[in-house]
């Protein structure tokens, strides 16, 4: 199971981390990616680590604002967001599976935490 925390309230500009924390052993072979998905809009992809975390993938609207990373001891994925923008405001999931592309099978899904930004 997975379950992704962190989201809140932030001004544009602003920072927040969200966590996704996995339960079971088996939590290190799985890479894990984060999706968002606005009101009215398509579930997008956000960003993706390799279950080493050696690897990881970001969309463009995302990239060199946010990063992704992980701790496998502890079984937790990290999303650190900054430089927030109004249009970042969505409902934020993880998920985990075989790759950690945007095309790629993911198996679990987290319930979703919702981040919210004001200008």
């Amino acid at each position: 199971q997975l379950q992704a925390s962190g989201g809140g309230l932030v001004q544009a500009g602003g920072s927040l981390r969200l966590s996704c924390a996995a339960s079971g052993r088996t939590f290190g072979i799985y890479s894990v990616a984060w999706f968002r998905q606005a009101p009215e809009k398509e579930r997008e992809f956000v960003a993706g680590i390799s279950w080493s975390g050696d690897s990881a993938y970001y969309a463009e609207s995302v990239k060199r604002r946010f990063t992704i990373s992980r701790d496998n001891a502890n079984h937790t994925v990290y999303l650190q967001m900054n430089s927030l923008k109004p249009e970042d405001t969505a409902v934020y999931d993880c998920a985990a599976g075989n790759g950690w592309l945007p095309r790629s099978k993911y198996d679990y899904w987290g319930q979703g935490t919702q981040v919210t930004v004001s200008s």
